[in-house]
C-alpha cells in the first residue's frame, strides 16, 4: 500500500515543503530511500528500522520505498525520520489515519524516543503557509515552534506518541505498543555550546574604573550601531568593557526578535526566557575557521555573522584571526548581507551586524608603554598591527587606544556611571535616529539621506573638508565620519550636526592607529 505525508526541509533560513511518499510492495526485504538523500539520510533506515521495533510495532519484511518529493531537490537531515517510519506503519496498515493530516517532523533514536532538530521555526512557518493546520514537533522543539501563529502544535516524546496522534482513539489495529525501556543518562542536552554571553558575564559598566575615553566610544558606538576597536595593553580593560555591550544595547523590535529567532532555529542554538529579546552577542575565539565565521559547510549552515544579525560581533585579539577570515568580514559589514555559493547551492544570509574588536598593539603587547619595555624584534609591532588590513580598518568608525591604569588611580577613582544609566542615553539616542531615518541606525546611511540627517551648515562643512584633508580619508572614510558625528549630536539631542560634533566624532577615530593599518 502507499501513505502519503508532509514534511520539510531547511534551505537557507527558508523552510520549504517535502512530500513523503511510502510504498510496500511484495518482494524481498529491502528499503530504498530515493529523492537524493544525503549521508545522515541514507542512515534513516537504520534509526527507523530500530525506532519502529524497539517502539512495539512490527517491522515489515517487505519492499520498502521511500520518495521524498520533489526529487530534483536535494535532501539532508534526519528531521524526516517521523514521516518516515509513520509513513511506514501507515502503509502497513498498523495503524489507521484518523481526522486531518499531520505534518510531521523529528529525528528518530534507535529506542523510539524523538529527538529534536535545527530548523523547526522556518520549517514549521512553511507547512503553515502550505495549508498545514497541525503540526507534530519533537517535545524539545515545542516552545521554539509554538511561537508559529495560525497552526497546531503538539510535542511528542517517542514514535508511539506519534502513532497515537496520527491514528487516534480508533485508528489502531494492532496491540497497543508500548516504548521498551532503555537505560538513558539524566541531564543531557541537545543544545548547541554558543559563544555568548549569559546574564551573570556581562559586565557592569560602574565596575569599570577610568577609560572615560574609551567608555564614551562605546556609548556613541551603540548608540549609532558603529564598528569600534579598542587597542590597549594587558590588563587596559578592553575585553571588560566589550562585555559590557550586552548590558547597554537597546532590546530587539518585535520583526527583529522574529529574524533572530529564525536564525537560531537554523543553527541549532537553543533559546532561553532571557534572549526573547536580548540582541545577539558572540565572541569566538581567534582558532574560528573561514567557514564557521561567514557560513557555508556541507550544509550551508549561517556562520557567526549570520548569528550576530541585529546584535554585536565581538572579536578578542583581532590580528590573531586568520587574514582569510577578517578579510571575509568585509561584505557583510558594508552590505549587511552574505552570499554563499557552493556547488551544490547558494543562500544570501542576512549580517546586519556590529563589529566590536580589541587588539594589543603588538605581539608582546607593551609597545608604546611609557614604564615596560616592549620585547619585540623592531619591525615587528608594525607587523602585528598590519595583520589588520587596510580595507578591513577603514570600515571600523572607531579607534580607541586604551592606556594602562595605575594601580593607585583605579582605587582613587569614583564609581562611574552604571550600564543603567548609559543604557537610557543610548535608548534615547537610538530613538531620535530611527524615527528620523525611516527606522534604520545611523550606520546604514548613505549619500543624500545621510546629508539631509546631518543637515550641515557652512562652518560645519568647512570643517569636515579640513579633517578629510588632515586625517586623509577615503571616500567611506568621510561617510563614516559623518554618521558618528551623527550619532553625537542624538547623545545631545542634536538636531544638525555641528562642527563641534565632527571633531568630537574625529578624535573618536585615533589616526596613528590608521595609518599603521594602512601601511
Amino acid at each position: 500500500m502507499l501513505a502519503i505525508l508532509d514534511t520539510a526541509v531547511v534551505h537557507g533560513l527558508r523552510g520549504e515543503l517535502v512530500r513523503v511518499e511510502v510504498d510496500i510492495a511484495q518482494g524481498l526485504p529491502s528499503f530504498h530511500i530515493v529523492g537524493l538523500p544525503d549521508a545522515a539520510l541514507s542512515e534513516a533506515r537504520e534509526r527507523v528500522r530500530g525506532a519502529i521495533r524497539n517502539a512495539g510495532f512490527s517491522y515489515p519484511l517487505s519492499r520498502i520505498t521511500v520518495n521524498l518529493a520533489p526529487a530534483d531537490r536535494r535532501k539532508h537531515g534526519a528531521a524526516y525520520d517521523v514521516a518516515i517510519a509513520v509513513g511506514i506503519l501507515l502503509a502497513h496498515q498498523q495503524i489507521r489515519a484518523s481526522g486531518g493530516a499531520w505534518a510531521l517532523l523529528g529525528e528518530l533514536s534507535l529506542d523510539g524516543s524523538v529527538r529534536p532538530v535545527p530548523g523547526v521555526l522556518p520549517m514549521v512557518a512553511t507547512l503553515r503557509s502550505s495549508g498545514h493546520r497541525r503540526v507534530c514537533v519533537p517535545l524539545a522543539n515545542t516552545t521554539e515552534a509554538a511561537l508559529v501563529e495560525g497552526i497546531e502544535v503538539v510535542g511528542a516524546d517517542g514514535l508511539d506518541d506519534v502513532a497515537r496522534l496520527v491514528a487516534g482513539p480508533r485508528g489502531r489495529t494492532a496491540a497497543r505498543a508500548r516504548r521498551r525501556s532503555a537505560i538513558r543518562i539524566a541531564g543531557s542536552s541537545e543544545a548547541r555550546p554558543e559563544a555568548g554571553l549569559h546574564p551573570g558575564e556581562v559586565t557592569e559598566l560602574a565596575d569599570l574604573r577610568g577609560q572615560e575615553q574609551a567608555r564614551w566610544a562605546l556609548e556613541v558606538a551603540i548608540a549609532g550601531r558603529h564598528n569600534l576597536l579598542l587597542v590597549g595593553s594587558p590588563g587596559a580593560g578592553k575585553t571588560m568593557l566589550a562585555r559590557a555591550v550586552p548590558g547597554v544595547q537597546p532590546p530587539l523590535t518585535e520583526e527583529e526578535a522574529r529574524e533572530v529567532a529564525v536564525i537560531r532555529s537554523v543553527a541549532g542554538l537553543a533559546a532561553t526566557a532571557h534572549e526573547r529579546l536580548a540582541r545577539p552577542f558572540r565572541s569566538p575565539h581567534h582558532t574560528t575557521s573561514y567557514a564557521a565565521m561567514v557560513g557555508g559547510g556541507p550544509r550551508l549552515r549561517p556562520g557567526l555573522v549570520t548569528q550576530a544579525h541585529h546584535g554585536a560581533l565581538f572579536l578578542d585579539e583581532l590580528p590573531e584571526f586568520d587574514r582569510g577570515v577578517l578579510d571575509a568580514l568585509r561584505q557583510p559589514l558594508e552590505d549587511g548581507s552574505v552570499e554563499i555559493v557552493r556547488a551544490h547551492g547558494a543562500v544570501t544570509y542576512p549580517a546586519r551586524l556590529q563589529l566590536i574588536a580589541a587588539m594589543n598593539p603588538c605581539r608582546c603587547g607593551w609597545d608604546g608603554d611609557p614604564e615596560r619595555r616592549c620585547a619585540c624584534p623592531s619591525r615587528e609591532p608594525e607587523r602585528y598591527r598590519r595583520r589588520v588590513s587596510g580595507p578591513l580598518a577603514d570600515r571600523i568608525d572607531l579607534r580607541v587606544v586604551m592606556p594602562r591604569m595605575e594601580p593607585g588611580a583605579l582605587v582613587e577613582l569614583a564609581r562611574p556611571e552604571a550600564s543603567a544609566v548609559v543604557a537610557a542615553r543610548i535608548r534615547h539616542a537610538w530613538e531620535r535616529a530611527l524615527a528620523r531615518n525611516d527606522g534604520r541606525p545611523n550606520a546604514a546611511l548613505r549619500g543624500a539621506r545621510l546629508l539631509a540627517a546631518c543637515a550641515l551648515d557652512t562652518r560645519a562643512r568647512r570643517a569636515l573638508e579640513e579633517l578629510g584633508a588632515r586625517l586623509e580619508l577615503t571616500g567611506r572614510g568621510v561617510h563614516r565620519l559623518l554618521r558618528v558625528a551623527r550619532t553625537v549630536a542624538d547623545l545631545h539631542a542634536g538636531t544638525a550636526v555641528t562642527a563641534e560634533d565632527l571633531a568630537a566624532a574625529a578624535a573618536l577615530r585615533d589616526r596613528t592607529l590608521e595609518h599603521e593599518a594602512e601601511a
